[in-house]
């Protein structure tokens, strides 16, 4: 009976250690912006977590405050476990970031709007070539492409 006692006390423990390591994804957007929602709904449905939408008038100073080039911005950044998504970054790749935590990078950008980038997928429309670019201090690098 000991064992199984302290069994359940280990997953006691653990289960609010992983209830705040998978918390929700903030997303700040430019207002209004309906690709971003079906982001957001791509993201909901494969991280499992509820993502708030934040309408953001000033969203460039919140980008710069993330450490998101200026030349990488998109319509909306992204905060997931502390990593910083700016744009229309497929969600295989965020989960492989946040997998790895690659030295130096503190966030995953694809910049504009690429048409076929996840949330800008259109019936009928050929999917764009587009870089999902790594930032951070270690600077920046082609992290896939698509």
């Amino acid at each position: 009976m000991t064992r199984i006692r302290l069994l359940a006390a280990v997953a006691a423990f653990a289960m609010p250690v992983a209830a705040v390591a998978a918390g929700p994804v903030l997303m700040h957007r430019d207002p209004g912006c309906p690709c971003c929602e079906k982001w957001a709904q791509q993201v909901k449905a494969q991280f499992g977590r509820a993502v708030r939408v934040v309408d953001d008038a000033n969203r460039p100073a919140f980008m710069k405050a993330r450490g998101v080039p200026a030349d990488l911005a998109s319509c909306h950044t992204a905060i997931i476990d502390g990593m910083t998504f700016e744009g229309h970054v497929p969600i295989a790749d965020m989960k492989r970031a946040l997998a790895t935590h690659p030295k130096g990078v503190t966030g995953l950008a694809v910049a504009g709007m690429p048409m076929g980038s996840p949330g800008m997928e259109m019936p009928g429309m050929k999917a764009q070539p587009y870089d999902v670019v790594a930032f951070g201090p270690g600077g920046r690098k082609v992290f896939a492409q698509h």
